[in-house]
């Protein structure tokens, strides 16, 4: 039985994440993003980014782990194995740079059922290390009720 009471909870910030070089190129490559901006340092320098400027959708790489872990928490109750991602959304304050470390909260924005399916709204604040707001994400996730 999935717990309802953690819906506006707000779960513990996760260890800071090192955006690196390799990682921007290689997520690029994975979602065929050919932007030099992803790929070269020297041509994103001269775009006026600090480093190499990654995908839009990079921040899936960092927050969906944090996400997982908290959807295998036993004390939620949420049935992990079928989870269907019905949709996505992120909002950029600015661009994510190799060699910013980035720190996401979770927060239980909503949870209903409607024909034996779990709906799940979680918001993900992703912030540098010093606080400064880089994205947010919300994810809605689907999940059948259990049997037993």
């Amino acid at each position: 039985m999935v717990d309802e009471s953690y819906v506006g909870r707000t779960l513990p910030p996760s260890p800071p994440y090192q955006v690196g070089r390799e990682r921007i190129r290689e997520f690029a490559t994975a979602v065929g993003e050919r932007s030099p901006l992803c790929h070269d340092v020297e041509a994103a320098r001269a775009a006026g980014y600090p480093d190499l400027v990654a995908p839009p959708s990079f921040p899936v790489v960092f927050t969906m782990p944090r996400i997982e872990l908290f959807l295998r928490d036993p004390g939620f109750g949420w049935r992990f194995e079928g989870t269907v991602h019905g949709d996505q959304k992120i909002e950029f304050q600015r661009p994510i740079h190799a060699g910013d470390e980035l720190v996401t909260v979770v927060r239980v924005d909503g949870l209903r059922t409607r024909a034996g399916t779990h709906m799940l709204t979680l918001h993900c604040a992703v912030s540098t290390i010093d606080g400064e707001p880089v994205c947010a994400t919300e994810a809605l996730l689907l999940s059948q009720e259990d049997a037993g």
